[in-house]
């Protein structure tokens, strides 16, 4: 604990709480079968490319990240060496809202090339989600606490992460892969 924690003082403690709750009863109610469909493809395309926009594509970015240290083949959408995605390939977007214009976009562009599209948002009725080749959704029910202990998309940010972290360990068992496999794959800045 932090210091006071009433109304008016510090919140630390309270927010790691409330925010850490929050997150596991979302993943709590995602559908096994789902999740399972969601690794299936991600296991079985040439390539994956990885889009969110702000704090969502930061979690985006660290997935590729670790897809590339499973082995898979993946890329960030916008950077000037991503090749083009390709009819096979797996799109994973990143929106808790879902009507991002540039996450639209790219979801109509992948769509119109055949890929697979798997869409993670916390707005089931969002444009992007009606999009989906596959949906997963991470729903946080408003409550009088969100705005002070976890503002803006700290929900479904934390959660995302959380969610594609437990994806890459579900991938490293579908693919035989180790912790010491990984780290061979790790950049090494020098």
């Amino acid at each position: 604990m932090t210091g006071d924690d009433s109304a008016d003082g510090p919140v630390f403690s309270r927010a790691q709480s409330y925010i850490g709750r929050r997150v596991s009863e979302a993943l709590d109610r995602l559908d096994p079968a789902t999740v399972d469909r969601a690794v299936a493809i991600l296991a079985k395309a040439p390539a994956t490319f990885v889009y969110g926009a702000g704090r969502s594509g930061i979690v985006a970015r660290a997935f590729a990240m670790r897809l590339v240290q499973i082995g898979l083949t993946a890329y960030v959408i916008g950077e000037s060496v991503t090749p083009i995605v390709r009819r096979g390939d797996a799109v994973f977007i990143l929106s808790g809202a879902g009507e991002s214009q540039s996450s639209i976009l790219t979801a109509n562009i992948v769509r119109r090339e055949g890929s697979e599209l798997v869409v993670l948002t916390a707005r089931s009725t969002s444009k992007l989600a009606h999009a989906a080749t596959l949906l997963l959704t991470l729903e946080f029910p408003e409550d009088a606490e969100r705005a002070r202990l976890a503002p803006l998309g700290t929900l479904f940010e934390s959660a995302s992460l959380r969610l594609t972290d437990a994806f890459v360990a579900e991938l490293m068992r579908v693919r035989h892969e180790t912790e010491e496999s990984m780290r061979r794959r790790h950049a090494i800045i020098v």
